[in-house]
C-alpha cells in the first residue's frame, strides 16, 4: 500500500494541478465571455438611449410641452443605470472615466434641458451636446472592445503557458513514475521470485537450501512459514528414509536364509529333488531374487537420499556387465518365453559399474514387467561422440503421455497393469533416474510408432574421478 501510494502520489498531485488550471482557464474564459456579451449589450443600449434623449429634447423645443420633460427623465434614467451597469463591469482605468464623463455630461445636460426655455438660442446648443454624447458612447465601446480583446490575447497566452506547463510537468513525471515503479517493482519482485523459488524447489522435493528471504514484512512472514514448511518436510523425509533403511536391513536377514536354503535345495544338499521339487524350488530362488533387488533399490534409495552414497569410478567392460545382468534375470525371461534383441558395441566406459549395472537391471526388471508373454525386449548399447547411448525397449502397452512426467518419481506406480508375482514399489525407475544424474547423463522416454516403453539413457564415457559422496540426491 505504501508503495501504490508513492507510485500514485505524483500522477495524482499532476492530476489535481491539471485540473486546477483548467478550472480556472475555464471560469476566466466564461467570465470574458459574459462580461464581453453585456459590454456589447450595453454599448448598444447606450446609444439607443442617448438617441431617445436626443429626440425626447427636441420634441420638447418644437411642442415645448411640459410632458416632454417627464419623458425626458425616464430617459434619463434609462441611461444613468445602463452607465452604472458598465461601471459593474471590470474596465480598465481609462473606460471608467469615460464612462463617469459620459454620466456627468448627461446629467449637466438634464438639468440645463430642465431650466433652458425651448425656444431660447441656448436650448439649440444644448441639443448639439448630444452628438459629444454618442462620440463618448462610440469611444467607451471601442475602448470596451479593446480590452476584450486584450483579455482574449491574455487568455490565450495563460492556455498556451499552461500546456507547456503540463506538458513539461507530463514528461517529467512519467520518467519519475517508471522509476518509482521500478525502484519497486525490484524491491517487492526480488522477494517475491525469491519464495516462487523457494515453493518450486519444495514442489520438487529440495529441502536442502534454507529459506530466508529480506524484503517487505509480510513476504519475510511469509517466507517464515515456508522455512518451517521446509524444516518439517526434510524431518519427515529422513524419517522417512530412517524406515525405509532399518526395514531393508531387517527383510535382507530372513530374505539371505530363504535364499541359502533354496540354494541347498537345489544343490541336493539334502537329498536329490524330484523334477517337481526342483520346479518348485527354482521358483523359489527366482522370487527371492527378486525380492532381493527390491531390497536392494529401497536400499539404495534411502542410501542416496541420506547423501551416504558416492560414485565409485572405474573402467569396465560393458558387454560382461550386460551378460551377467541377463543371467540373474535368466529364469524370469525363460519363464515368459520373452525374446532378446542384444546389441552391445565393444565399449569400455569409466564410471560407477555398480550403479550402472542397477540402472540396467532396473530398467530390464520394469521391460519384463509390462511385456507379453513372447513379446521381445531390446537392449542396446553404442556410443556416440562421448556418451554412452544405452536403449532398453519393450513391446508392452508402453508409457501414456500423461504419465511420463510422474513415472521417474519415487513410489509412484502407473495405472499400466504389471505382470508377474512379485509387485514393483515403485522406486525403480526413481532409482535409475538418480544415479544416471549422478553421472551428469540423462534419461528418456522415446515415442514409438510400432508401441510399447522405450527408455534412453545418456551417460558420459569417460566419468571424471570424484571423491565418494561428492554427489549427492538433491531432495537429500
Amino acid at each position: 500500500m505504501i508503495g501504490l501510494t508513492i507510485v500514485a502520489a505524483p500522477l495524482l498531485v499532476a492530476i489535481v494541478n491539471a485540473a486546477v488550471q483548467m478550472n480556472r482557464l475555464s471560469n476566466s474564459s466564461k467570465q470574458l465571455v459574459m462580461h464581453g456579451v453585456e459590454g456589447s449589450r450595453n454599448n448598444q443600449r447606450l446609444t439607443e438611449e442617448i438617441g431617445a434623449l436626443e429626440r425626447s429634447a427636441r420634441l420638447y423645443q418644437i411642442i415645448g410641452s411640459a410632458d416632454l420633460l417627464d419623458v425626458y427623465a425616464r430617459n434619463e434614467q434609462r441611461l444613468v443605470a445602463t452607465v452604472h451597469d458598465q461601471l459593474g463591469l471590470p474596465l480598465d482605468p481609462a473606460s471608467s472615466a469615460e464612462a463617469r464623463e459620459l454620466l456627468t455630461t448627461a446629467e449637466r445636460l438634464a438639468g440645463e434641458i430642465r431650466t433652458t426655455p425651448p425656444n431660447s438660442p441656448h436650448f439649440s446648443e444644448l441639443i448639439g451636446g448630444y452628438a459629444r454624447l454618442g462620440e463618448m458612447a462610440s469611444s467607451m465601446a471601442n475602448r470596451v472592445s479593446e480590452q476584450l480583446d486584450h483579455e482574449l490575447n491574455r487568455l490565450q497566452s495563460a492556455t498556451q503557458a499552461a500546456r507547456r506547463a503540463l506538458l513539461i510537468e507530463t514528461s517529467l513525471l512519467v520518467p519519475l513514475t517508471l522509476a518509482v515503479v521500478g525502484v519497486f517493482t525490484y524491491l517487492f519482485g526480488r522477494p517475491i521470485r525469491a519464495i516462487d523459488r523457494a515453493i518450486n524447489e519444495l514442489g520438487r522435493g529440495t529441502f536442502s537450501r534454507p529459506i530466508a528471504i529480506r524484503g517487505p514484512s509480510d513476504l519475510e512472514r511469509l517466507a517464515d512459514q515456508l522455512e518451517w514448511l521446509r524444516t518439517r518436510l526434510l524431518d519427515l523425509a529422513q524419517e522417512k528414509n530412517r524406515f525405509l533403511r532399518h526395514m531393508s536391513h531387517e527383510l535382507k536377514t530372513p530374505l539371505a536364509n530363504i535364499r541359502e536354503g533354496t540354494e541347498l535345495l537345489m544343490d541336493g544338499a539334502v537329498g536329490e529333488l524330484a523334477s517337481a521339487q526342483r520346479e518348485v524350488a527354482a521358483i523359489l530362488r527366482d522370487n527371492s531374487m527378486k525380492l532381493q533387488r527390491l531390497i536392494e533399490n529401497l536400499l539404495s534409495f534411502s542410501a542416496w537420499q541420506a547423501k551416504s552414497v558416492g560414485l565409485e569410478i572405474s573402467e569396465f567392460k560393458l558387454r560382461p556387465l550386460i551378460k551377467s545382468v541377463l543371467e540373474n534375470q535368466q529364469l524370469t525371461l525363460v519363464g515368459q518365453r520373452v525374446r532378446l534383441d542384444v546389441q552391445i558395441e565393444d565399449l569400455a566406459p569409466r564410471a560407477d559399474r555398480a550403479k550402472v549395472r542397477l540402472i540396467l537391471d532396473n530398467l530390464l526388471s520394469n521391460a519384463i514387467k509390462f511385456t507379453p508373454r513372447g513379446g521381445t525386449i531390446s537392449i542396446h548399447a553404442r556410443a556416440e561422440r562421448d556418451q554412452l547411448v544405452l536403449d532398453v525397449i519393450d513391446s508392452g502397452p508402453g508409457v501414456p503421455p500423461e504419465e511420463r512426467s510422474r513415472i521417474f518419481d519415487a513410489f509412484y506406480q502407473g495405472k499400466t497393469p504389471q505382470g508377474g508375482h512379485v509387485k514393483g514399489t515403485g522406486i525403480g525407475l526413481s532409482v535409475v533416474t538418480e544415479f544416471v544424474s549422478a553421472h551428469g547423463g540423462a534419461i528418456e522416454i522415446l515415442d514409438r510408432p510400432a508401441g510399447g516403453a522405450h527408455f534412453r539413457v545418456r551417460l558420459p564415457m569417460r566419468q571424471a574421478l570424484l571423491p565418494v559422496g561428492s554427489r549427492s540426491h538433491a531432495t537429500a
